[in-house]
């Protein structure tokens, strides 16, 4: 049977999901479910000097009021999102040494404020309830009385002396400080420079908005003292060990199940403050409790993404060759610390595919009265991509070069390649990427497409980026697979998905080692009884490891299945060939069937990775706009990616990963933006306030797969979530500023913002 590995396999979610047969957890109805809503704070920081809850404890229907208070007293903890790194399986290495920790206590997140609110939006108290209509109405009934305090939006401005502080005991609100590179020699080529180019530019805050909101349903069982959470997720060990840190309880305790997911895209890794309240208040209660966002609820308590002020100086000779980089970039945590990973990318991956030799970054995490932040598909790469890629085409303006001819002067060319930062790239064709982009985007013809719409009254704009990540994640997984007698074949895995098709893929790489029809294959997921290990879906990993597993089980279960055959038909197993499912005694007719086999006995096989195995996705990516002068408007003409994702397992899920991450980055380009006012309120609350991009915003895509296979796993992969996503807004913005002939113009570059540059 022929591999199934790069055949454009169609998705076998897509018939349930597309009839309505989805799994999500809002489609949970529980017989005698409490519903419950929870009050939030309309400040960013106040005392809470009293919750009157006297009134609302007298709305019919209402089961129960809990506060923070309340929370407190029964002796629970905040939540621990472990966001330096090392978490409750104690494998990963911390993000930040002590050192970089300038307050090395980190806070906990308590799911309901005690004492004191930090940000708009953090819940204040819970209230239960028979319906969701008499929770809300008894809500409104809850009178809190607050002293109210000075606010800090900005991490700038939380870092300058006398701004307000977070956390009290604390010497200030710096959580991170470090640098990574050699700062003397970067100082030392920037002082003999041929020429210096230098921005400061913000990567501003977002909110990722899946489509499906967040939603849970929880159940305790009084006899066993258990709890039962149903909640989307991208890794339900996440979001169980956040559960068992906030109640105390043993994680046999605690199991949690996933299933049909709308979206992830970072923003549902982390364990929420609404679970493990959902969990206590089953248990107060006595029956299940579920909730589900409202969208505006969405906007104030899912976690935010990116924000990240950025200074850099880039050096060069007079041949256009980079002698230097240096990077500095300050990152809003939030009001909480939840996530190191974006900060300690910035430190990894700075230099793109480029040769640069001397190269220093310095990174530092603020906390301010917002929403936390969290990872947001491509976590610091995007940031660091946008940065590097700026400079460059301002460089190319100050040395008098063509701008693809400065990157391709400057590319990676000798493989493998040791960086100054450490990392080592073993596969990749930077240069070849790069010229296939600008052969599809037709470069050279642009200046005459570039003055045609000038007669048209527009001004036209190209850009041409280069992209190179290092996705991590987290390093453990697990898959246990069995033979079924009936002729399936089960393969449990820890990640799950969130639209990626990884039921899909993984069944093609099961079936293509096992030589099966991919109808006998299952994988199973979203069950913390029943996937025990699993690092979940982030960091294109997913294929990374647990591709690697499945192949090593499926190995496994063929050497096992050998061993049985040569005792079933009494012949040496150097002597059994396998194929198709069958083995058989070469040169004879005696053979029997993997499945024959697991009738006579269990046949199982079980493999795990503790490692992240590194590897490098890379590509280019080119674009061309039109802008209208009168009025600011964008229209994009074109737009080309070559993508270097390792193996390619199944070309149109790739194919819709680039496409998704390429919509994502767009919005962050030119029209997304999360902003808090001066005092501190969220103004962007609805999707009237936000902008958030649409199909008929695009250009069909022309994007080409180059790939290179990754010498760090068995499959080849690299890596394909956040390959769109990471050059789109560098890329974006360079045609726009190409377009203005502007050094600079900040995101998003609204038609509003893209009207006054003209203007000025």
């Amino acid at each position: 049977m022929a591999s199934l590995i790069g055949e454009r396999v169609l998705r076998v979610e897509d018939e349930r999901l597309l009839t309505g047969q989805g799994r999500f957890t809002a489609d949970l109805a529980l017989p005698g479910a409490a519903h419950a809503v929870f009050l939030r704070s309309p400040h960013a920081h106040a005392r809470i000097e009293r919750i009157a809850t006297e009134a609302a404890r007298a709305v019919p229907g209402v089961l129960a009021i809990l506060t923070g208070a309340d929370y407190v007293a029964e002796g629970y903890r905040g939540i621990n999102h472990t966001p330096n790194g090392v978490d409750h399986l104690d494998v990963t290495k911390p993000a930040f040494q002590p050192a970089s920790l300038p307050n090395p206590d980190l806070p906990l997140q308590m799911p309901l404020a005690a004492g004191r609110v930090r940000h708009v939006g953090e819940g204040v108290a819970m209230v239960v309830a028979e319906t969701e209509d008499a929770a809300r109405a008894a809500a409104e009934h809850i009178e809190v009385r607050y002293a109210r305090l000075p606010a800090v939006t900005d991490p700038l401005a939380a870092l300058a002396p006398g701004a307000p502080l977070l956390w009290e005991g604390t010497r200030g609100n710096l959580f991170v400080e470090a640098e990574n590179g050699d700062r003397a020699a970067v100082d030392a080529a920037i002082a003999a420079a041929h020429r210096v180019v230098r921005l400061a530019a913000k990567n501003q805050r977002l909110c990722p908005m899946p489509m499906e909101p967040r939603a849970a349903v929880a159940q305790y069982d009084a006899q066993t003292g258990r709890y039962t959470l149903h909640s989307a997720s991208q890794g339900v060990h996440r979001h169980k060990m956040g559960i068992v840190g906030a109640l105390g309880v043993a994680p046999e305790k605690v199991r949690v199940v996933t299933g049909d997911v709308g979206g992830g895209f970072g923003v549902r890794s982390l364990c929420y403050p609404e679970y493990p309240l959902l969990c206590w208040a089953a248990r107060k209660v006595g029956r299940p409790v579920t909730w589900t966002a409202s969208r505006a609820e969405s906007f104030l308590s899912d976690f935010h993404a990116r924000e990240m002020h950025a200074e850099g100086a880039l050096a060069l000779g007079p041949d256009g060759r980079i002698t230097a980089l240096a990077l500095d970039y300050v990152g809003n945590l939030g009001a909480v610390p939840a996530y190191f990973a974006v900060l300690s990318n910035l430190l990894r991956m700075p230099g793109g595919p480029y040769d640069i030799p001397a190269i220093h970054v310095r990174v530092r995490g603020v906390s301010t009265n917002t929403q936390p932040t969290g990872v947001y598909r491509g976590a610091g790469r995007p940031e660091s991509c946008f940065i590097a890629e700026r400079l460059l085409d301002l460089a190319a303006a100050e040395l008098g070069l063509d701008r693809a001819e400065l990157r391709r002067r400057n590319v990676i060319r000798r493989l493998p390649y040791p960086s100054p930062l450490g990392h080592r790239y073993d596969t990749g064709a930077f240069a070849e990427n790069l010229d296939k982009a600008l052969g599809v985007v037709d470069w050279q013809g642009f200046p005459a497409r570039r003055a045609a719409a000038l007669a048209r009254g527009k001004l036209a704009g190209i850009a041409v980026v280069n992209y190179l990540e290092s996705p991590t994640g987290f390093p453990i997984e697990r898959t246990d697979m069995r033979v079924l007698p009936e002729g399936r074949i089960t393969a449990v895995v820890g990640t799950g998905p969130s639209g990626q098709g990884h039921e899909t893929s993984f069944a093609q790489v099961v079936a293509s080692e096992l030589q099966l029809p991919m109808a006998r294959v299952a994988v199973l997921h979203g069950d913390s009884d029943v996937a025990i290990v699993g690092g979940g879906s982030h960091s294109d990993r997913s294929m990374r490891l647990a591709g690697t597993i499945l192949v090593r089980a499926s190995g496994e279960l063929i050497e096992k299945g050998r061993a049985r055959a040569s005792q079933s038909l009494e012949a040496a197993a150097a002597d059994i060939s396998y194929e198709n499912g069958r083995f058989a005694v070469v040169g004879t007719d005696r053979a029997i069937t993997l499945f024959e086999l697991a009738a006579q006995e269990p046949l199982e096989a079980t493999a795990q990775i503790a490692t992240r195995l590194h590897a490098h996705p890379t590509g280019a990516c080119a674009c061309e706009v039109e802008i209208d002068p009168e009025t600011g408007s964008l229209r994009i003409v074109r737009y080309v990616t070559v993508d270097d994702v390792g193996r390619v397992i199944n070309p149109m899920i790739v194919e819709g990963q680039v496409h998704g991450g390429i919509a994502q980055g767009v919005g962050q380009a030119v029209m997304e933006a999360c902003v808090y006012d001066g005092a501190a309120q969220l103004v962007t609350g609805s999707f009237l306030d936000y902008a958030m991009p649409r199909a008929d915003d695009f250009p069909p895509f022309a994007t080409l797969s180059a790939p290179t296979a990754a010498e760090s796993n068995p499959l080849g992969v690299k890596g394909a979530g956040e390959c769109g996503t990471t050059p789109a807004p560098a890329v974006l913005v360079n045609a726009i500023c190409d377009a203005l002939n502007a050094p600079h113009i900040e995101m998003p570059a609204t038609a509003e913002r893209i009207w006054r540059a003209l203007n000025q």
